[in-house]
């Protein structure tokens, strides 16, 4: 076996969560009264801290974006959650996976209770070991403070990080893995691109969840 621990994010790689998030999103603009910028920007939201990402995207003060956090998810918590679906063969992928012998570990910057609520709602919580996410109060929202967190709350030794991988869609689901001394895999049916994924330096991309098992195993 290539690999022991395969530390999964959420958004982008288990789940298309596109609908939701951007619905969400145009309610918090609606209300506070911001013009809706493109789709692509929208899209931008899908991955990152979302705080971070309204201060950057529309210049906002720490305050104000921690304010376009809590009027999103009004709607995101009730309705937007449920505006998702399972990527086409991810549950065949985590399933092997499991019957390799591999452990499955999940690293969000979507708040923990988010990303147990989904994991629940769509059947897929049953394959990951731990789920491990971001504080509602807006701390350890970034990938690194997040993936540390599952690799303690797991007992991770620094010798077994040589053989766990951190497979997500993002740049900073990658720069992460690299800060805490694991493999990577890019995904590229999710959000990002793969000159967005090779710049960032991951190791090997995934075109469909299916790769993910040969990569790993």
């Amino acid at each position: 076996m290539k690999y022991t621990t395969a530390i999964f994010d959420l958004d982008g790689t288990i789940t298309d969560s596109c609908p939701g998030i951007l619905n969400a999103i145009r309610y918090a603009l609606k209300k506070r009264e911001i013009d809706e910028p493109s789709e692509e920007v929208l899209r931008s939201f899908i991955g990152p801290p979302l705080q971070q990402q309204f201060q950057t995207v529309f210049g906002l003060s720490e305050e104000e974006g921690a304010a376009m956090v809590s009027i999103y998810r009004e709607y995101y918590g009730v309705k937007g959650i449920f505006e998702n679906r399972v990527y086409d063969g991810v549950p065949e992928m985590l399933e092997k996976l499991r019957a390799a012998g591999v452990r499955v570990l999940m690293a969000t910057s979507k708040p923990e209770k988010y990303a147990k609520r989904i994991s629940e709602h769509f059947g897929f919580g049953r394959y990951f070991d731990f789920i491990g996410g971001a504080c509602m109060d807006g701390t350890r929202t970034d990938k690194h403070e997040v993936i540390e967190y599952v690799l303690s709350s797991c007992g991770i030794s620094e010798d077994e990080r040589n053989s766990t991988v951190m497979i997500g869609d993002r740049s900073h689901d990658i720069l992460g893995a690299e800060k805490s001394g694991l493999h990577s895999i890019g995904v590229l049916y999710g959000y990002g691109s793969i000159e967005e994924l090779k710049e960032a330096g991951a190791e090997v991309t995934a075109l469909h969840p299916s790769d993910i098992t040969a990569i790993v195993v």
